[in-house]
């Protein structure tokens, strides 16, 4: 079962000209240990919803699997904090890459890091796999900053969604803007659903990492009400995805590959 999203915190509120005492709602962060085959692989600091999505996501995303398959067990316990997983075919190559490391909910990793796993597993976009009209970005990002109950109640957390031209299909929540990108990518592997012709929507900045995780989701387009970063820009140039940034209004800038906007 899901731990709380956010919890009840009692502050001082300067309001009206006078401090008062009020009940606030604050989200959670939660550490997960990921333990493969019986080593300590990585600790992610998480907000504490779908949490198998994120484990197949971020092992997918680091090279480690590619299919449900390659797991033969997952188990979380989510009152230690550990994710115990075992793969079919233990394999030591793309784990010789990834060090043991913390992995804090804000930051990245380093270049060396990218260049490795991310060069192995990142997915260059056919350019005519996809096409959107501006209307369609507009109403995406719409639906996208209605659907998360708790960025309404604590504007703590980061969301995303996986879309296609119809709509949002599914989102996740979680205070790690990557985080929030790994569940979409491991419910997407544990459903086996198709990801030829889908959409990232987005609620934070389009750093590298978030742009790489983009890339090796399939996604040929981001949305985001966000700013990319010149790094983001040169891979997403590189490997043939479309960002769209500060989507506000009725206005947005597109960035890289805007042939695939009509």
């Amino acid at each position: 079962m899901d731990k709380p999203v956010t919890v009840v915190w009692q502050i001082t509120k300067y309001i009206g000209g006078e401090l008062q005492q009020q009940d606030d709602e604050v989200v959670t962060e939660f550490p997960l240990t990921i333990k493969l085959d019986r080593e300590e692989f990585a600790t992610i600091v998480c907000t504490p919803t779908d949490l198998e999505d994120l484990v197949i996501g971020f092992l997918a995303s680091e090279g480690i699997i590619r299919s449900a398959s390659e797991l033969r067990s997952l188990n979380i316990d989510d009152s230690r904090g550990i994710a115990e997983v075992e793969l079919a075919i233990k394999q030591n190559t793309a784990k010789d890459w990834v060090n043991k490391r913390f992995i804090g909910s804000c930051c990245g990793k380093s270049r060396q890091f990218y260049f490795h796993n991310d060069a192995r597993t990142a997915k260059t976009i056919p350019l005519g796999n996809t096409i959107i009209t501006a209307l369609q970005c507009l109403e995406l990002m719409r639906q996208l900053q209605h659907a998360s109950l708790e960025f309404q109640s604590t504007g703590g957390v980061h969301n995303a969604a996986l879309c296609d031209m119809e709509g949002v299909l599914i989102t996740r929540t979680d205070i790690g803007r990557h985080n929030a990108l790994d569940k979409i990518y491991g419910y997407c592997i544990r459903n086996h659903i198709p990801l030829k012709g889908k959409i990232i929507a987005f609620s934070g900045r389009i750093s590298s990492e978030v742009l790489l995780k983009t890339a090796k989701i399939g996604a040929g387009i981001i949305l985001s009400k966000s700013a990319p970063t010149q790094l983001a820009l040169q891979l997403a140039e590189e490997l043939g995805i479309t960002v769209i940034g500060f989507i506000r209004g009725q206005t947005f800038n597109v960035y890289t590959h805007p042939e695939r906007i009509k």
